[in-house]
């Protein structure tokens, strides 16, 4: 009985089972469908909040950036008006802009200019360092000053562009319009009133493959000697940082046989110009080898080895056989380490503590006159005697010789010191000319002249307004020159890139002169010049 029970209680459930079979499978279906969207929905919902999340993330990290950026400029400012030295600041600022990784140099030149307050070596400054990333390295877009703006910044290298340029107004209405050489010649002055774009200079700087591998390309014309010898120079210089005590440059740089030639350009009180002293004294820029570092005691050196003292507007044909010219440089600055950007002249940056400066330089060099630049060469350097005359022009001392050849040695003494925006900078010059190579009858076996340069300024206003004082004298066997000017600068942002200045200089027959500076050969009177400029 209870198989038959069993059976009878089996038989519908055996006669249901086709038609429950496919409504089970439908429902599993269904479950596992209803599970597939629910588990999509979960993931574009976490996407979605991943997004967000990092939006987000994105937008802090632009604000960070933002205010580290402000922190940087905010604390580099005041380190400017205290003149702190690097090893001063605080240790997160030094890693950032440790002196191995700073450089250029004006060598342009610029070169390399800047709003730093320790010293580098080559002496060119990262300024501000706005525009730093959270990584330390300068985004593109962002103004470095002494680099430029930042073009490239990759694993592999580093580009950047940089303006050195000027309009300036020149009157040398007060100037006499003829003048007598100490042979009883007259020559006329041309005298100028005009408008000129004065010097435009572009750089491109960085580094390629290694950091300790640099390059400085340039273009620079100077529009006041339109058609004249090296009116158009396009050049540079590459170099190598083996260690802080030893960089090795290749190329064209200026001779550092004085302070304004020591790579200290544009850091000067007037605008691209000299006194009268240093202009008559110095080498220019020529082509070579040059080595500078740092040495312990708070000593700077720099050794160049060239081709002659000036080298523009004159071709490599006209060059003798081998260097001829070796020019060195040594600075001591024992109270502070520094001198503010490129060593130079005027305390923008309102040192708190006493900076001084003890600069030496020699230089010699076997000049010949048909390696000499044109008499409006760019950046023209020419040996001349102190009423102006060319030292190897045909019949210089009205006797019917020449000097064909003759050994310039010059020995130069530079000094400074800056404190709370004042400065004080002198610089004594000695020079020898001998050895000379002779055709014809010439009245002297060798010469020998002094002089001396001085700037007193003050700024008026801490990165706005500066007043400054200038002379120099030159002692010779044919006259004894002397200039003085005076004149006030304004920075209209608050930054040392851009100046606006106004200058009355006295020069009382100058022995130099040539289209790019306000002298004119032989010159004695009051000259003007209103000078905007801009320098990054």
């Amino acid at each position: 009985m209870r198989r038959v029970d069993c059976c009878r209680l089996l038989l519908p459930v055996l006669l249901l089972a086709p038609g429950l079979a496919p409504g089970l499978a439908h429902a599993q279906t269904a479950a596992g469908a209803a599970a597939d969207v629910q588990q999509r929905e979960e993931i574009e919902r976490q996407l979605q909040e991943l997004a967000r999340s990092r939006q987000e993330l994105s937008a802090t990290q632009q604000n960070l950036q933002k205010q580290i950026t402000d922190f940087d400029a905010r604390i580099a400012a005041l380190e400017a008006k205290l003149g702190v030295a690097a090893k001063d600041a605080p240790k997160d600022v030094q890693a950032k802009d440790a002196p191995a990784k700073d450089a250029v140099a004006q060598a342009n030149g610029a070169l390399a200019p800047a709003d730093q307050a320790a010293a580098r070596l080559p002496p060119e400054t990262r300024g501000e360092g706005a525009g730093a990333s959270v990584s330390g390295e300068p985004d593109p877009g962002t103004l470095q000053p002494g680099k430029g703006v930042i073009l490239v910044q990759g694993p592999v290298g580093g580009l950047a562009f940089g303006v050195n340029g000027y309009v300036r107004y020149l009157n040398q209405g007060g100037l006499n319009t003829a003048y007598k050489d100490s042979f009883g010649r007259t020559f006329p002055i041309d005298k100028r009133q005009d408008f000129q774009l004065n010097r435009l200079q572009l750089n491109f700087r960085g580094w390629l493959f290694d950091e300790k591998f640099h390059y400085n390309f340039y273009a620079w014309t100077q529009n006041s000697s339109q058609g004249d010898p090296a009116q158009v120079v396009v050049g540079g210089n590459i170099r190598y940082e083996f260690a802080d005590y030893f960089w090795l440059w290749g190329g064209i740089f200026s001779v550092p046989s004085t302070r304004t030639t020591a790579q200290s350009f544009p850091n000067w009180l007037r605008i691209d110009h000299r006194g009268m002293a240093d202009e008559y004294f110095r080498g220019s820029y020529t082509e070579g080898l040059q080595a500078m570092g740092k040495l312990p005691g708070r000593l700077f050196y720099n050794i160049a080895v060239t081709d002659n003292l000036s080298i523009l507007g004159v071709n490599a044909g006209q060059l003798p056989f081998g260097p001829n010219t070796v020019s060195t440089a040594i600075y001591w600055m024992p109270t502070t380490g520094e001198y503010g950007p490129g060593w130079g002249f005027g305390d923008y940056e309102y040192h708190k503590k006493v900076a001084t400066l003890f600069g030496f330089h020699f230089t010699y060099s076997r000049e010949d006159a048909e390696e000499q630049p044109g008499v409006n060469a760019f950046d023209n350097s020419q040996i001349r005697l102190s009423d102006g005359t060319l030292l190897f022009s045909p019949n210089a001392f009205n006797t019917g010789g020449q000097i064909r050849k003759a050994t310039y040695n010059m020995f130069d003494i530079d000094t400074g010191v800056k404190s709370h925006g004042f400065s004080f900078d002198a610089e004594y010059y000695n020079r020898w000319l001998g050895d000379f190579q002779t055709v014809g009858p010439i009245p002297v076996t060798h010469l020998y002249d002094t002089g001396f340069q001085a700037y007193l300024s003050a700024m008026i206003k801490p990165r706005l307004f500066q007043a400054y004082l200038s002379g120099s004298k030159i002692y010779g066997g044919y006259g004894d020159p002397w200039d003085a000017a005076f004149g006030l600068t304004w920075f209209p942002f608050a930054r040392k890139n851009v100046r606006w200045n106004v200058q009355m200089l006295y020069s009382d027959h100058s022995p130099v002169g040539y289209f790019a500076i306000p002298y004119q050969v032989g010159g004695t009177g009051w000259i003007a010049t209103v000078d905007v400029g801009t320098w990054f």
